[in-house]
This record gives C-alpha cells, structure tokens and sequence, in this order.
C-alpha cells in the first residue's frame, strides 16, 4: 500500500468512525458535549473522552477544556479515559494531558484495510477448538475469566457492558469465543457501525498456551466473514503489537496509533 493509501484509510477513519459514541446508546449510558469533545458517561469501566478534532484549540483555552473534563470526573468520583491519536493536533495535546493528571496507557497501532482480505483468509484451528458465537451472560463471564487470566486483572466490567450492548441492539455486535475442551481459550467482538463502511473489531486475547496455533487468525477472519454479510467494507483494530504483524500481513495498514491517557480521581 502507498501513502496515498493510508492517508486515505485514515481520513476514512476520521471521518466514520470519531468521535467513538456508542450506537445504540447502552441503558444508562448518556452522551454529553463541552466545545469539540464529545463526553460519555455511564460506562462500567469508566468514562470516555472522544472527538473528531479539536477545532485548532491551543495554549490556554486547550488547558482550560481539559481542566474542565477533571473537574467533572473528579465530582464523580469517576476514572475516566481520553483517547488521544496520534495525529491529533496539538502535536503537545499528550504534555498537556499529562500536567493535568492524565497518565498514559499502552500505545497501540490503528489499522485500517479491506474486509474482504480478512474474509477470505481460511485458517486451520488445531484439532478439538471450535468458534461459536454467543450471547448468554454465563459466556460473557467466562470471556472476562480468559481476560483475567491473560491479563491479570479485573475485566468484570466487559460482563456487563457486553450484556448492555446485545440489550440494546443484538444485530450491531457479534462476541465470538473460541473454545477447547470446553475452556474458552480466546474470544473476541466485532461491532457493526450503523451509516458507515465500517466495522471494528475487539478483544482477541488468547491464553499463553493456546498462541501460535491460527487461532487469532481464525478469529479474526470469522468476524470479517460476518461483517462481510452485513455489507460492511472496511474493518479497524486498535492493535498491540503482537497483533499488529497478523493484521498487516492479512492486508491491514496503519493509520495512525492510539494511546489511552486516563485520569483517577
């Protein structure tokens, strides 16, 4: 791919997908705006900071906007997440963050390509796993319990917000495990975006011993298949950097990256 091409991966991003409100709106979820921010609150993890451009703020009126957001979650008693990319303009925009009180989480890769290359990749899952899509709240648990396995921490959260989400409108997601002897070994989540060429995929986390055997592959390709039906054109991950090799080999290009700046009250 060329420039040209990235460069148009990305305005396709900017343009579709930010600001990152959730549609359908989740029960108690309620979606705010202070200048160009869009601002989310209602989330079980915490809340979330979004926009598509910050109108060329700068300087002092910059500082104050954000000194607002942490004023705000302070009240709450609210952690909350800023999701700065890393074309966002201040070129400054994280320095400032961090004076606030913002500190940084793990950067990722935003990769943009096709759904067609990811739907026609055909993997070869190891003998005894299979993919099955569900819904009920006991496999959502036990996505959360892989989660915490991989990560060591608590992933409680994806519990219930994954159980809002199908609430709320069962045809915008897919959450599919992948399962051996009965153990969920990995599992992801793919979102259908309502009015765009989009859809977006999530999770992916696979325990320790189950990697380097096709199953993040094979995840990968179910959930473009499903976009793929749906009519859905383009497919975008906020990658790590062991995912980020896959992606790109299967047709993927980097866009941009993104980097979580969170504050806690």
């Amino acid at each position: 791919m060329t420039d040209l091409d990235a460069r148009s991966l990305r305005d396709a991003y900017d343009a579709q997908i930010r600001p990152e409100i959730p549609n359908p709106p989740r029960a108690g979820v309620t979606v705010e705006r202070d200048g160009p921010l869009v601002r989310i609150v209602g989330l079980d993890h915490r809340g979330f900071i979004t926009y598509r451009t910050l109108d060329g703020l700068a300087g002092a009126e910059l500082d104050a906007l954000i000194a607002r957001q942490v004023e705000f979650f302070r009240g709450r008693g609210e952690a909350v997440e800023w999701k700065l990319n890393g074309h966002d303009e201040p070129t400054d925009l994280g320095d400032r963050l961090s004076a606030a009180g913002f500190v940084p989480e793990d950067l990722e890769t935003v990769v943009v390509g096709p759904v067609a290359a990811l739907a026609a990749a055909v993997p070869v899952l190891p003998e005894g796993v299979r993919l099955r899509e569900v819904t009920a709240r006991e496999d959502l648990e036990r996505i959360a319990a892989m989660e915490e396995a991989v990560w060591n921490d608590d992933r409680s959260h994806l519990v219930t917000g994954l159980a809002k989400e199908i609430e709320a409108d069962p045809q915008s997601i897919t959450v599919v495990v992948v399962e051996a002897g009965g153990v969920v070994v990995s599992a992801g989540w793919v979102r259908y975006l309502p009015d765009t060429s989009f859809a977006t995929l999530w999770g992916g986390s696979t325990l320790a011993e189950w990697r380097g055997k096709g199953i993040y592959r094979a995840l990968v390709a179910y959930r473009a298949r499903l976009a793929e039906q749906r009519g859905k054109t383009l497919v975008q991950v906020d990658c790590s950097p062991d995912s980020r090799p896959i992606l790109e080999r299967l047709g993927l290009v980097a866009v941009t990256t993104t980097t979580p700046y969170v504050y806690t009250p």
